[in-house]
């Protein structure tokens, strides 16, 4: 969801994570701060479009995990295609592949460029914390590998991304709903909504700019998704209004998508 980046001070931090991501939420504050104090966890803004780091280096792992606060979204972008195959949002975390424990041991794959796509507030949290809580609590431990088999299931989606205009761009969106649904990170009115600039949907599902652009009109026109306002909280806002008709579209073959190719009317 659509969530501005703010600033809160370092008393508040526990607390934040608690209210609202994923890994720590409704954890007892008092026993999160005995593993998280003040002084060992950093707030930290990322700028948009400056690389964080380079996943999967070998021989590279990281010192700490990154807890998603506000801004967004933080994407994974693989090389040499410049492919999006990974879209966090606030509530989430990154860098779990990278940390030298659990699944980071055994979680492979070529070097990716991880970034900011646009400004993002977040938490560093020390490796040492992550895997001590890890260790100590089973809710921890089964949210922080359920973190893996969502990545897995994201990047599952984006193997059924085809070279069909909407059914490549309704993969991506499906990914993020079933995503952000599984997290808790979105209301439970029906309502799926995302900061998603044209260009992240455009490397995710491998079109140019234009084509996504009149997808999305034709997902508007059919009602899939709901019409651009004013008062959106961004001008890249995607509003998903009928999961389940997009996932008519989504597993749709050629010729079978009756408003594609879009007819300007």
């Amino acid at each position: 969801m659509a969530t501005q980046a703010r600033h809160f001070t370092e008393s508040d931090t526990v607390k934040v994570l608690t209210q609202s991501n994923y890994l720590f939420r409704d954890l007892d504050e008092a026993w999160l701060t005995s593993y998280l104090p003040v002084e060992e966890v950093q707030q930290v803004k990322l700028y948009a479009s400056r690389p964080i780091y380079t996943a999967f280096q070998k021989g590279e792992p990281l010192d700490v995990l990154y807890a998603i606060m506000g801004g967004g979204p933080v994407v994974i972008r693989s090389t040499p295609l410049d492919r999006v195959i990974s879209v966090s949002y606030p509530g989430s975390c990154f860098g779990m592949q990278s940390l030298p424990f659990s699944y980071g041991l055994i979680g492979k794959a070529f070097p990716s460029l991880v970034e900011a796509y646009k400004t993002t507030d977040v938490v560093k949290i020390p490796v040492e914390a992550v895997q001590a809580l890890y260790e100590d609590s089973e809710v921890f431990r089964q949210r922080y590998d359920r973190l893996f088999e969502l990545q897995q299931k994201f990047q599952y989606h984006l193997l059924n991304c085809s070279t069909y205009p909407p059914q490549a761009v309704a993969a991506l969106l499906r990914a993020l709903v079933y995503q952000e649904r599984e997290l808790g990170n979105q209301p439970s009115n029906g309502t799926y909504v995302f900061d998603l600039p044209i260009d992240v949907i455009a490397r995710a599902s491998q079109l140019n700019h234009r084509t996504v652009e009149q997808v999305l009109k034709g997902m508007r026109q059919v009602k899939l998704l709901a019409a651009a306002k004013s008062s959106d909280p961004s001008t890249d806002t995607v509003k998903v209004i009928d999961a389940e008709g997009l996932k008519e579209t989504y597993s749709a073959t050629r010729d079978k998508v009756y408003w594609w190719p879009l007819r300007d009317k």
